[in-house]
């Protein structure tokens, strides 16, 4: 039933407002000028405001950019009619830095007195975009992992080739200076040889066992204490709510630790600049991992005050040999990716200059996933 057909069966119930707090959609009532008359649960969530600090306020004072919204208010007002409009961001005063997608529709309506109503239905589109965009990567790692693999074999059997040739010249080479060449090629071959492999990514299914993911951040920030630079400041912010899981612990270590070395090479590299490192842990309800739905997951988030991702870079960023640093490899995030996908979770990432954050989404229950329609599995 739409939203505004509900309004109409209002006048036949107890308490309205129950109903709408109910719904998962987003309601705003709004005064012909914008300003706020009633919101529901959901709204206040995406609106990051609860109904005594909304309302009878502007609208536009809860947003940061409400020229979208404003523009759907406007037609809507003048023209009498229903208007929607898809994927518009939206960023709260309460939260600028965090940005969500939604589905809004905007209603006139008119109340018993003839005054017009602006009724504002807001969908959170976040898990259907961050679905789509999930699908769309695995599809291109899918492909670029295929090439990748075919280019590694074809390279690894001349460095066979290579190493073996070296071998036996070393061994009919009389002069030991003359072997410190051989020893520089096969040297090398070795190292090719690993970069390849590292390529290829892990063959092996997770192995899981019963931890806490706070043991692997910590096992991971201590070996960041070993590596990191007297000017880099390493710290933790950990959710201590948050269970325990079934994970490979060996795998997401070199995952984890492949995020926070790539945030330990950003930081701090002008003259005199110091650099920051948080690992963070969150544990999230209700959340959207692939093409399915977990009632409860755990989020690592390695942040750094870096100066970001380059934007040429960030539609391939987690594509084998792409990278933004002259002597990076560019394996270090395919790597991850694909240990991540391995145990059922995803790495997304937001950056702007001074602020880079990597997460890494894990589920911490299994049997728990539901289709993204929200329709229960089944059993």
């Amino acid at each position: 039933m739409a939203v505004e057909r509900l309004f109409a069966s209002f006048a036949a119930l107890h308490d309205p407002t129950d109903l709408l707090d109910a719904l998962a959609t987003g309601v705003v009532l709004l005064d012909a000028t914008g300003r706020v008359l009633h919101a529901n649960v959901a709204a206040q969530g995406l609106l990051g405001a609860g109904l005594n600090q909304a309302r009878g306020r502007m609208l536009a004072e809860l947003l940061v950019d409400s020229a979208p919204l404003q523009a759907l208010l406007q037609r809507a007002r003048e023209r009498g009619e229903v208007f929607a409009e898809g994927d518009i961001a939206l960023r709260t005063v309460a939260s600028p830095r965090d940005a969500r997608s939604v589905d809004a529709t905007v209603t006139p309506i008119e109340d018993v007195t003839g005054s017009r109503r602006l009724l504002l239905e807001l969908v959170d589109a976040t898990p259907r975009a961050r679905i789509s965009r999930e699908n769309e990567l695995r599809a291109r790692l899918e492909g670029s992992r295929m090439m990748t693999r075919q280019l590694a074999h074809e390279i690894k059997n001349p460095l066979g080739g290579v190493r073996g040739a070296a071998q036996l010249l070393e061994r009919q080479l009389p002069d030991p200076a003359l072997r410190e060449y051989t020893g520089v090629i096969i040297n090398e071959a070795d190292r090719l040889t690993a970069l390849v492999d590292g390529m290829l990514g892990p063959a092996r299914a997770p192995q899981k066992s019963q931890l806490n993911i706070h043991e692997i951040c910590e096992h991971v920030f201590r070996l960041l204490q070993a590596e990191a630079r007297p000017d880099v400041t390493l710290e933790r912010d950990y959710d201590p709510s948050v269970p325990e899981g079934e994970f490979d612990r060996n795998q997401l270590v070199q995952a984890l630790l492949n995020l926070a070395r790539n945030a330990l090479q950003a930081v701090g590299q002008g003259a005199g600049d110091r650099g920051r490192i948080v690992l963070r842990t969150r544990a999230v309800a209700n959340v959207h991992i692939g093409l399915a739905r977990h009632r409860l997951a755990v989020r690592v988030d390695v942040v750094d005050d870096g100066p970001g991702v380059p934007d040429g870079i960030r539609g391939s960023l987690f594509y084998p040999l792409v990278t933004g640093r002259a002597n990076g490899t560019g394996l270090g995030l395919a790597v991850a990716q694909e240990i991540v996908t391995r145990n059922g979770g995803s790495i997304e990432f937001e950056s702007e200059p001074g602020r880079t954050v990597f997460s890494l989404m894990l589920p911490l229950a299994a049997g728990e996933a539901r289709p993204a329609d929200g329709k229960e599995a089944p059993r």
